[in-house]
């Protein structure tokens, strides 16, 4: 499992005000549902994030039947712990006014993160390496990356000429975009089967911008705020984010890039099956607006053979002296050990002693029997990830 990746220390990307002068390490305008979750995860991801929010406080909109994780299933949490209501994400009432303050105390009490209220900017513009903004009580906040969310007259003040022409697309196995999400879920024409790719956040022509439409929502805010903390920690430019890292970093946030239906957040194996699942070496089911995982069907040869192969040069030869359809946990040991470079010693003794403890598999041990989609999707995960093999922005394999 990737560790996440802004945990060093802090003092790296600190949060200074000289004079009159702020600079955080990233700094958001708006005050909606993408905002506030870009500026939170920015914050909890190990940079000083301010968020300027134009407005008394924040404007929190009803949030659609989104399948919820990441920051968003902990907005619903902390609105239903509110009201009383505990262990559910369902919001059986949008009370907008609640929102707002469980929002703001949400806000408040994030570490790195400094909410400023009822101050306006009254001039913008970029200057040198930063985004230099001035505001109506006579601060300037300097930043070297900048998230905007929904802001014309913004646009206009920064000569921001385009725009990210496509936004959440709806997942398809017809090429390997999937590859390359960084939120999924979001409700798009009745349909939460969504994927959004990192490299749709970004502006053609402008570096260490990202621009958010407003209506996005906290998915894909939660996706460009550990975007935008990347390139500020390790002083990048956005067009060199690295993928898997930021992807690494959200899932470990508990953002699901794979918008499966049928995996709950507190599953023992969500990790795990998001990180096999991005790869799509085990492909969803996309059926009636949505996609699932089907984690108890049995794997098939069929549906892995081409995919891990495309991952590994060596699976090819596996494959070719495997004769069988079915593929039992036995052959499914000898593959990763053989593929993967594991002890056929050792790997199935290993894996007897987790089967129940670290996996929480409610299945037995059996060497002989069908292995399912779970099963195989956290044998992968852990001794032979295909997560850890890079892709390019169009998703295919580069080794």
């Amino acid at each position: 499992m990737m560790k996440l990746f802004f945990t060093t220390w802090l003092s790296i990307v600190c949060f200074q005000v000289q004079g009159q002068t702020i600079r955080p390490a990233v700094l958001v305008i708006g005050n909606g549902n993408a905002a506030a979750a870009a500026a939170i995860q920015a914050a909890v991801s190990g940079v000083k994030t301010t968020i300027l929010l134009q407005a008394g406080g924040f404007d929190i909109n009803p949030i659609a039947d989104d399948i919820n994780s990441g920051l968003q299933a902990d907005f619903f949490k902390k609105i239903n712990v509110a009201k009383g209501i505990k262990d559910s994400l369902v919001i059986s009432s949008f009370d907008k006014k609640l929102a707002n303050e469980v929002l703001s105390k949400w806000t408040d009490s994030v570490k790195n993160l400094t909410v400023i209220r009822n101050v306006l900017w009254t001039k913008a513009d970029r200057s040198g390496n930063n985004w230099s903004f001035k505001l109506s009580d006579g601060k300037t906040i300097k930043s070297p990356v900048l998230i905007i969310s929904s802001d014309p007259k913004l646009q206009s003040a920064l000569e921001i000429k385009s725009f990210p022409t496509i936004f959440e697309t709806v997942l398809t196995y017809a090429n390997t975009l999937h590859r390359t999400s960084i939120s999924s879920g979001k409700l798009i024409n009745s349909n939460t089967a969504s994927v959004f790719s990192m490299y749709n956040l970004f502006i053609p022509d402008q570096e260490n911008l990202l621009w958010l439409r407003g209506d996005e929502g906290m998915l894909m805010g939660q996706a460009a705020g550990a975007t935008a903390a990347y390139a500020s920690f390790f002083g990048k430019k956005t067009s060199e984010a690295n993928l898997k890292i930021i992807q690494g970093e959200l899932i470990n946030y508990k953002l699901a890039l794979m918008p499966f239906s049928d995996i709950k957040q507190n599953d023992a194996n969500w990790k795990a099956i998001q990180f096999v699942g991005v790869t799509g070496v085990i492909k969803a089911s996309i059926e009636q607006r949505n996609a699932q995982f089907l984690p108890d069907k049995l794997v098939t040869i069929e549906e892995i053979k081409q995919p891990i192969k495309d991952f590994y040069y060596k699976a090819q030869i596996w494959f070719d002296d495997y004769k069988r359809s079915d593929l039992t946990l036995q052959a499914a040991i000898d593959l990763v050990c053989y593929v993967g470079n594991k002890s056929p010693e050792s790997t199935p003794k290993e894996l007897e002693k987790k089967w129940k403890t670290s996996y929480k598999f409610s299945s037995s041990f059996n060497l002989s029997r069908q292995i399912t989609r779970r099963e195989f999707a956290v044998i992968l995960q852990d001794y032979m990830p295909p997560f850890n093999v890079n892709v390019d922005k169009n998703g295919k394999v580069v080794r």
